[in-house]
């Protein structure tokens, strides 16, 4: 059976985020947040976060495995790190309009340490095309 959708579908997924966010977050390894609120406050899962605006989160279309869409997250580089802890998680949330938690992603483990530094590289966020 054939499928078919327009990209203009996937995009609209990639653009009710990017009219949200306003920030991206590490969180430790104790456990996942599931809140916007875990995911902002300093130390109950936040270690660092860094600001995030859409123009730092790009579309392409997406040729890897399958097509489809990518929105790909800018690297930044020397964010403060508010709170010790090791980092396993990565989260996109936003407070425009409304407080919301909208994507999270496991990352490399790393000791972050309160006072040093961070670098957030860039990383995608893929949706696949339709298969047959």
């Amino acid at each position: 059976m054939a499928r078919y959708q327009n990209d203009l579908m996937l995009d609209a997924a990639f653009d009710w985020i990017r009219a949200r966010i306003t920030m991206e977050t590490a969180s430790n390894d104790t456990s996942m947040p599931t809140t916007y609120s875990q995911a902002h406050t300093i130390g109950t899962y936040r270690l660092a976060k860094a600001s995030l605006t859409s123009t730092q989160c790009t579309l392409t279309d997406y040729t890897g495995s399958g097509l489809g869409r990518k929105m790909t997250i800018a690297a930044r580089s020397g964010i403060t790190i508010d709170a010790s802890g090791v980092a396993k998680y990565i989260n996109l949330a936003g407070s425009t309009g409304a407080t919301v938690l909208m994507y999270i992603t496991e990352c490399t483990t790393q000791q972050l340490t309160t006072g040093n530094t961070v670098n957030f590289p860039a990383w995608n966020i893929i949706l696949n095309d339709a298969s047959s």
